[in-house]
């Protein structure tokens, strides 16, 4: 398969890369009609690129040039609907939950003991203490964004008491909230935190009751895009549907988001022609720029991403891992640069800052307020966080061998169906999903996070 006509590789059935024409040492290759990286040796026609034969050319920081260009995703007036969660703050959810957070790592068991009693989902993290400077910050951002989420229709914060982010502090940085849907408990204050906590949570619970399904219009849906474990038909199968899907959320007047800095190297030209101002440009320069700078203020190479899994997909290098990553975006236009912990604000689609580790990714669109997270994966992951993680598969065979974590399979795609019918399939199990159905990851009882972390600990 040629993927496109600039080309000078094909993709076979093992998902790798082989040669279309013989190519000189020191040529680039060209996959997705952009280079990948360029030969360390003479190639011969038909003979497979990989690590041994294919190098990147990514280096340190860029300049760029602000070329915008309109794909033409128009915003079309739709009576689409899903059957949601309208908040007494004009938010919405999709779920209905009791949430419980902590502010701190030392409460994780009273956390787990608390929701094993009392059906709540709890997120264990190691954080909230002995942190400096932006790590403390990015904690607490991390903990309010899932505080105030629109999916949790109640929320019991959890401290000890002698953090450093205890709940006093906390709640300077959460600001404004529903005392209603958020409650708090400082187990160092009462003689038995478990009976305080059991008691808060089933008032809680009564409260989320009142809660009512109601038809919601789909402009109110937010929607994480994310990948992970990738194949060499991630960028043919999964990664081009997600994007169909975001620019048809988008022309509805929804919301995308798109993370992953690291895997943005490469392609990034990609998403700044769509930038819709001067101003998001500028910002999606310093986006990409700051990250590159972050990896070598720790001494690392702006290329070491692909993991064995990748490579063993058929992946071999960061800028043709991220030419396949940033297809989940669509053509849409880029309306807004989000940072840790910034709350979503604007329609259409919108990219966040974050590393591309699975965890710590899913947890940053949760904490923007990300309804649910459409996951693509051709190696497959078990992983959920706390919004639906719909995962979906590059190949039939992932989707065939782990039907426990997978909900939808691309790989139609792959055998010529139109990506149109298959998108309008995807479409209609993420309304279900919106309007209550069930994904793995939920059905399994996975909703995990991870707070990144780039600072001294005490």
């Amino acid at each position: 398969m040629q993927i496109h006509p600039k080309d000078n590789v094909e993709i076979r059935e093992d998902g790798h890369k082989y040669a279309l024409f013989d190519i000189k040492k020191g040529e680039n290759i060209i996959k997705y009609g952009s280079p990948i990286g360029h030969a360390t040796e003479d190639i011969k026609r038909a003979e497979h690129v990989h690590t041994h034969n294919l190098k990147t050319n990514l280096s340190g920081n860029l300049e760029y040039t602000y070329n915008y260009k309109d794909y033409g995703i128009a915003r079309v007036n739709s009576d689409i609907t899903f059957d949601g969660y309208l908040r007494e703050n004009g938010d919405v959810g999709i779920r209905n939950d009791i949430w419980i957070v902590n502010t701190v790592g030392c409460v994780n068991k009273v956390a787990e003991n608390l929701a094993k009693l009392t059906g709540a989902k709890y997120f264990s993290h190691p954080y909230g203490c002995s942190q400096l400077g932006d790590d403390h910050i990015i904690t607490q951002k991390i903990i309010c964004g899932m505080i105030k989420h629109p999916n949790a229709g109640g929320v019991l914060v959890i401290g000890l008491g002698c953090e450093n982010n205890n709940i006093s502090e906390l709640k300077k940085a959460l600001g404004a909230y529903d005392e209603k849907k958020v409650r708090f408990l400082n187990c160092q204050d009462v003689e038995d935190e478990i009976t305080e906590g059991v008691s808060i949570i089933n008032e809680l619970k009564k409260y989320a009751d009142t809660a009512k399904r109601e038809k919601i219009s789909i402009s109110r849906l937010r929607i994480g895009l994310k990948c992970g474990g990738s194949d060499g038909y991630s960028g043919i199968s999964a990664n081009p549907l997600v994007g169909r899907i975001c620019d048809r959320m988008v022309s509805y007047g929804a919301s995308c988001v798109l993370t992953e800095v690291p895997e943005m190297f490469g392609a990034e030209h990609l998403l700044m022609e769509r930038c819709e101002s001067r101003e998001i440009f500028d910002k999606t320069v310093t986006l990409i720029n700051d990250f590159k700078d972050y990896f070598t203020r720790h001494g690392q190479v702006i290329y070491e991403n692909p993991s064995p899994g990748n490579k063993a997909g058929g992946i071999t290098t960061l800028e043709e891992k991220s030419l396949g990553c940033v297809q989940k975006g669509g053509l849409s236009p880029i309306v807004d640069v989000l940072d840790y912990g910034d709350t979503l604000s604007k329609n259409g689609l919108s990219l966040l800052n974050g590393p591309g580790n699975d965890m710590v990714a899913v947890t940053n669109l949760v904490a923007c307020g990300v309804h649910m997270i459409l996951f693509t994966t051709g190696r497959g992951t078990p992983l959920g966080t706390a919004v639906p993680t719909l995962k979906i598969s590059t190949n039939s065979d992932l989707a065939r061998k782990k039907k426990g974590w997978i909900d939808f399979d691309a790989s139609p795609i792959l055998q010529k169906m139109s990506i149109d019918k298959v998108a309008d399939d995807l479409e209609a199990l993420i309304l279900s999903v919106a309007s209550g159905e069930k994904t793995k990851n939920e059905e399994n009882g996975f909703s995990e996070i991870a707070i990144f972390k780039d600072g001294v600990t005490l």
